[in-house]
Formats: structure tokens, sequence, C-alpha cells
């Protein structure tokens, strides 16, 4: 049943696949010479299981969805207090790239602007550059799950152009929040930038994040949960620049965009999203990523505040009623992530079960995705050869409407067990007749 969130995916990216808005990051002379037309979107739960879509495998430099990932790394090595000492937390107000520090403090406002990346990168503890960057590599390479490495010719490039961060790395210097020589310091951080990822790496690391830095498929901790919380706390607040505003009340996902053209969106607990379209907007995010993140978020519910009772969300147990008959019930709220995990354990179980009865009966609270995607489940069962029931005695999952087009709905688990047991019965009858 994974394909009806595939197919979900599907026409979000084609939805936006004709926008031509932005241009390509020009002050990185490298990063001109990318495919204007690449378009990629993936998702990760927090389990592991990711979908893609369009340009997922292409890769790209991941510029400054970088900084959330050395500053996490950084609270790791040498705790709050000390980076707190060398980088605020607060918005700055200012392009990403300002050649400025807080006027209190002098140090940098945050570590999602250039300055307070800068800063991030040198309080790495490390013998020399090589060691400092060797760290952070292995650090991504573990967020993303395998092996990562660097686009050398964007290196060289954006190294040759690099005048403005060389400017903030000697100011940093200047106001003693670098103790280490600010070209090397400069030049791992511009190595960081350049690092390669895909779409679907970044969705693996931000569903790395959203697990509080377990990463899904291993199991291994990479970070702490402390670390994340942070992380995740200053990317909600200043991760997309100066239209953070905007994107927290529209969106409502911690995020990072890259000049690159990704962008990395966070939902705490259940999951991870990487988008990649390198057109960008005077702000420099990604035009057409931006835009699916919004559609995604408005289209599968996934704004933080729509989501904070779905823990609760859950198949609180499965019996077998019959041979080959098996009930889910399904408690608390269903929003995208619970409605997914549902589906998926149904379609895990059809090798044992040919009649699935969903009993929602006590679930409090579902959106129109989720609702969609339950009335769903019979079409993906029964090109199959199975069948999918939903036990709702007051239509509130499943309306009469032409959402729920082909769901069967029964009013009592009772009816739906005997409907189950004469269907099982029906097609053991056919398969003696054939047989």
């Amino acid at each position: 049943m994974a394909e009806l969130v595939q197919r979900y995916l599907d026409e979000i990216l084609a939805e936006h696949a004709d926008v031509t808005d932005g241009a390509l990051a020009d002050y990185i002379p490298e990063l001109t010479r990318v495919d204007p037309s690449k378009f990629g979107l993936a998702l990760e739960l927090t389990d592991g299981f990711a979908y893609e879509s369009g340009d997922a495998r292409t890769q790209f430099t991941i510029q400054s969805i970088s900084k959330p990932f050395t500053y996490a790394l950084a609270l790791d090595r040498i705790g709050h207090d000390a980076v707190d000492r060398k980088i605020g937390v607060e918005p700055s107000g200012e392009p990403f790239n300002e050649i400025s520090v807080d006027d209190r403090t002098k140090t940098p406002k945050n570590p999602m602007i250039n300055a307070g990346a800068i800063a991030a990168v040198s309080l790495i503890p490390a013998a020399d550059p090589q060691e400092r960057f060797a760290q952070i590599l292995d650090f991504y390479s573990a967020c993303a799950g395998r092996p990562l490495d660097v686009d050398e010719d964007v290196y060289r490039s954006e190294k040759a152009s690099n005048s403005r961060n060389r400017a903030i790395a000697y100011m940093l210097q200047s106001f003693g929040v670098l103790d280490d020589d600010p070209d090397d310091v400069l030049d791992v951080y511009v190595r960081q930038c350049a690092i390669r990822v895909t779409s679907r790496d970044l969705a693996e690391m931000a569903s790395t994040l959203a697990r509080g830095g377990v990463h899904p498929a291993t199991g291994r901790r990479v970070t702490s949960a402390a670390a994340v919380q942070r992380t995740l706390s200053v990317m909600m607040t200043c991760g997309m620049y100066d239209t953070t505003g905007d994107w927290v009340t529209s969106v409502g996902m911690p995020a990072k965009s890259g000049v690159g053209g990704g962008i990395l969106a966070v939902l705490p607990g259940q999951l991870g999203i990487g988008v990649y379209s390198p057109l960008l907007d005077e702000n420099g995010n990604s035009v057409r990523g931006g835009r699916v993140c919004r559609t995604l978020s408005a289209r599968l519910g996934l704004h933080f505040l729509s989501v904070t009772r779905e823990s609760r969300s859950i198949i609180r147990a499965t019996r077998d009623v019959a041979p080959r008959v098996r009930v889910y019930e399904l408690h608390g709220d269903l929003l995208f992530a619970g409605a997914e995990q549902t589906l998926r354990t149904v379609e895990n179980d059809r090798a044992d079960v040919d009649v699935a009865i969903l009993e929602v009966s006590k679930v409090d609270d579902i959106n129109d995705t989720a609702r969609a995607m339950l009335a769903g489940m019979r079409e993906s069962l029964t090109a199959v050869g199975k069948e999918g029931y939903v036990v709702d005695p007051d239509r509130r999952v499943i309306p009469t409407d032409g959402r729920s087009a082909g769901a069967v709905v029964f009013g009592t688990v009772e009816d739906a067990i005997a409907a189950a047991r004469d269907h099982v019965e029906i097609q053991a009858g056919s398969a003696n007749r054939v047989g």
C-alpha cells in the first residue's frame, strides 16, 4: 500500500514541475553549471522506510544545509555552555552572509548564518584542519547512512570566490570568537559546504534528527537527543533566513536551505524530507523546493502544531478473528504518519491475511489525507486478490461522499467479521473449483 503515499508525492512534485521562477546561484561560479531542470523529493519515516520521487538520486552540494549538522556536532563535542559562549541562538534579521556580530556579545547571532557556521567549525576540537574536516565528514555520513564525499570542483570554485567569508572569519578572530587560524577554519567550512548529497540523503539525515539523533535504519545513535533538540529549535527560528517567519506559519517544520538548491525539513518524531531544485529566490532558498514543502505540509497535515498528539495514534491491538482474517484496532489521532504506518503494517501482513479489518471507532481525530489513505486501502488489497473493510459506526473517519468511493464500511466489528468469513469461504471455494 506504499503506492498510495507514492502517488501523493508524485502528484505533488508534478504540480510544481513547470515552475521556472528563480535563478541559479552565481556567486559560486561552479553552481551556474548545474542543470536547472532537476527536481527531486524524498520522504523518510523514522522507522527507515523511504519514498522517492523525481530526481531524488541526483547529487548536489549540501552548502548551508551543513550548518545545523556541524552545530550539532559542536554541541556534542564540547557541550552547550561552551558553544553558547561563542554562538548565539537569536534570529539575525540580516542576510545570511552579513559581515556582522551581535552588538552586545560580539559573537555571531546564530549558527545558521555564515558567521555562526564558521564559528561552529572552529569549535570542533582537532589537532589540525584535516582531522577537523574528517570528523565533520564522518558525522554527516553517519547521519546519511552512507559514506559522503566532496565535490572538488565546487570546493575550488567556492574557495576562489570566498572573499566575503574570509572577511567574516577575520572579523570573528578580531572579536576573539576564533581561536584557530581563520584561513584554516574557512578552508574546512568551504569543504563542508561542498560535500555531495542527494534528496534521499537529506531525507535520511532529517529522519535521523527526527528520531532524536538515532539513525533510522541502523539504530545507531550518532548524536545526543539534547544536541538535536537545540539544533531543531534554532532551525525553526533561523533556518530559512529572512523567510523564517513565513516558513514557520505556512510549513511548520524545522528546516534548512542551501544555495545548492536543497531543502531539508524535519517533523520531530515522525519523518524527514529532502527536496532538490537549484533555482533560487532572492533569499537563497529553492523556489520549487519551498513550494513542495508548503504543499506537503498542507496536504499531509505536517505542521508541527497539527501533529502534537499524533504520537498517540497507533495500532493498539491486532487479533486474528477467523482463518486469514485480522482486525487492527486504531486509537488516538490519525494523521499522515499514523495512516502511512497503519497501511504499511497491513501491507506487510498480506502473506498471512486475506481480509484486513480496520476498527476506527476509537480514532479521536483524522485529517483528509489520512482519511483518503484509509479509504484507498481496499483498492490496494483487491489488486492482489485480498479484501479490506473499515468499521466506522458513526462514519466520522470514512464519510459518505466521493472521497470514500470503493470503501466497504460496517457499523460493527461483528458484521465486518461475518462478511470477512463469507469472503474467505467464497475465495476458498473458487480455488477448489479451479483446482
